[in-house]
């Protein structure tokens, strides 16, 4: 059983490789069962270009390096390969790498491999992922559920603390497990969306999978690449779009791993000014490299193509962008400009963008960026990065500062509650209360509202009710819809024990029905990125500490008035403008009995009376509910 040659690259893949251009190198490197002349057996290519050898090792050979060694290409691509007959699906596998630097040796994962053995084990595994979807109707129609002018609300879930079977030791569920359990969740709490934390192969489960070694392969930890396909099949039958984390702006250096790969900085930016991060004590990808830049783009492709997911978050976008990212003065260079933009890394980010909407239809990619860079979700075209959205990290920031404020209070900082609509329209906006604002000290959401038990959870719903009538897109991480008074853990179950209690349950309540009417009113989606679908009504009472204001789709007869009241007092016959006559009917109200509110509603209809206010032609009066959000439609 020796390695015979055997390629499955043309030169045109060479030259594309070399030039950065393969989107599809998944296709052509790591481990592939084919048959040749009739044996069957497996194809491994690998790239190693400063490597002295390279040996395939494994169970079959007793992990002995020189049994199998692959043939360097004539090209000067710097890729080795091969094919070893006999070898079979569910063979574990490394590299053995002899680098010409010391005659140093090292055994490493494929980074191209499909599937890898459970941690603590490093392995690699050979993988046929053949799959037989079921989710036609839903890849046919994505562009119509993904699309900017439609609702988009995401539940935010890390696997392996969503839930947990107490009952067999605290495992985490598995994949087939979610495609059950999760997917009946997320249907009846109406969510259009699930973003996974990542999913691709970590080492180290405290890093909630950030920290990623095996970028072509689903995390063993919870099943087989099929079963999670069969996950995220599951949702797509469901009508539930699928999102997952992507991590193109570091990798750790664990011996197995990317770094130093053939024994030079392959992978990584070899001037540590630019190639580590020391926040995460990580290594960061060479953007300059032409072959990185296809690695990481052929990765953002592969799980579109294979898994068919519908989107990307991308994480850490502002740590790429700038060469001082969380670096002292004199440890970062400026670019050829002078500045502190790093171009390489701009360059790939449009590059990965453009190459993602041409590839694939009705996908979106979504940034995780904290600065106030320009453009973010902009065109390529027009000159900007070319995500679809952006994290609206200052309204996230600024509505939990506000709603950590008691009621009496509030009305010294009503311009912390207004200010995002300063900017609000700059990007293509998604409001997020992340995992990140769950840890490391902060407190849960809940735990930073306000007021006794009552008006805490009355300040939740009134957060949750402000947010999703909010212009922009939205995102709860799992915990926060049931109003979880611990900081999440990520070796723990979410605290479901609390949905005895009315409190807790009803907040759950509450946010179903907000993602419903999210879903429902189109003037909450259909210009949701767009200064057209908003109006003030009155952003100046801060007396009061209320707001005001419309929310408007393509039609007059869906527009929505919106009222927040973040104080406990009520407020009776209290004075809107509004645009039309006719009256106005409640639709939506977090004081709601059934929402554990205290039940001050609206009649079921309120007339609009020829009373000139707030700069309208029309005005009505109304009742105010403590600590809640009204919804109103202007019925003629």
């Amino acid at each position: 059983m020796k390695v015979q040659p055997h390629s499955l690259f043309t030169s045109f893949d060479i030259d594309l490789f070399k030039a950065g251009k393969h989107y599809k190198l998944y296709e052509k490197l790591g481990a592939h069962l084919i048959e040749v002349d009739g044996v069957k057996g497996c194809y491994f290519a690998v790239w190693a270009p400063t490597a002295k050898s390279v040996s395939v090792v494994g169970d079959f050979n007793y992990w002995q390096k020189d049994e199998h060694q692959l043939h360097v290409r004539w090209d000067e691509s710097g890729i080795w390969e091969g094919f070893i007959p006999e070898i079979s699906h569910g063979t574990a596998y490394k590299y053995k790498i002899t680098s010409h630097h010391l005659d140093i040796q090292t055994e490493k994962a494929d980074p191209f491999a499909f599937y890898a053995e459970k941690s603590p084990n490093t392995a690699s595994i050979v993988w046929d992922t053949s799959y037989k979807w079921k989710d036609a109707n839903w890849l046919k129609h994505r562009k119509d559920y993904n699309a900017l002018d439609k609702p988009f609300s995401v539940y935010e879930v890390h696997i392996g603390s969503w839930r947990r079977k107490l009952e067999e030791g605290g495992r985490p569920l598995n994949y087939l497990e979610l495609a059950d359990v999760l997917v009946q969740y997320v249907t009846e709490m109406n969510f259009t969306h699930v973003e996974f934390m990542p999913v691709m192969e970590y080492p180290y489960d405290p890093s909630w999978g950030y920290q990623i070694t095996g970028y072509y392969a689903p995390t063993s930890r919870f099943g087989t690449p099929q079963e999670f396909m069969t996950l995220v099949d599951a949702l797509h039958q469901a009508g539930i779009g699928v999102i997952l984390d992507w991590v193109p702006s570091h990798f750790p250096d664990d011996a197995h791993g990317l770094g130093y790969f053939d024994g030079s900085h392959l992978y990584e930016h070899p001037d540590r000014k630019k190639g580590y991060h020391p926040d995460w004590k990580s290594l960061i990808f060479n953007y300059e490299r032409n072959e990185v830049r296809a690695f990481l783009i052929s990765n953002a492709l592969f799980w579109l193509d294979k898994y068919h997911v519908d989107g990307l978050r991308v994480d850490a976008v502002a740590s790429m962008l700038y060469l001082d990212y969380s670096r002292e003065e004199g440890e970062w260079e400026p670019n050829i400009y002078g500045g502190r933009e790093n171009l390489e890394a701009i360059s790939f980010i449009k590059e990965m963008n453009e190459a993602v909407y041409t590839n694939f239809e009705g996908v979106q990619t979504i940034a995780e960026e904290s600065t106030s860079f320009s453009m973010v979700s902009k065109p390529v075209y027009l000159g900007g990065l070319g995500f679809g959205m952006k994290w609206m990290m200052g309204w996230m920031h600024d509505t939990l500062e506000y709603f950590k404020k008691e009621a009496i209070h509030r009305k010294y900082h009503q311009n912390d509650i207004t200010f995002s609509m300063t900017y609000a329209f700059s990007e293509n906006f998604m409001l997020p209360l992340s995992h990140d604002e769950v840890v490391h000290g902060k407190s849960s959401i809940f735990g930073r509202m306000q007021g006794d038990e009552w008006q805490r959870f009355a300040n939740m719903r009134l957060l949750y009710g402000y947010m999703f009538t909010h212009p922009g897109t939205n995102l709860l991480f799992m915990g926060n819809e049931i109003a979880q008074s611990s900081e999440w853990n990520f070796q723990t179950s979410l605290d479901w024990h609390l949905l005895q209690y009315n409190g807790h349950q009803r907040v759950q309540k509450c946010v179903a029905d907000l993602n419903k009417l999210y879903k429902e009113q189109p003037a909450l989606h259909e210009k949701q990125f767009s200064a057209e679908g908003f109006e003030w009504i009155n952003y100046g009472d801060s007396e009061n500490s209320v707001l005001s204001y419309l929310r408007k789709g393509h039609y007059i007869e869906n527009n929505l008035v919106i009222v927040c009241n973040f104080t406990p007092v009520v407020r009776e016959n209290y004075r809107i403008g509004v645009p039309q006559e006719g009256r106005l009917e409640e639709i939506f109200n977090s004081d709601a009995q059934h929402y554990g509110g205290s039940g001050v509603m609206n009649s079921k209809s309120v007339s609009i009376e020829t009373i000139a206010y707030n700069g309208k032609n029309f005005s009505v009066a109304i009742t105010l509910p403590p600590l809640a959000v009204v919804v109103f439609k202007i019925v003629s």
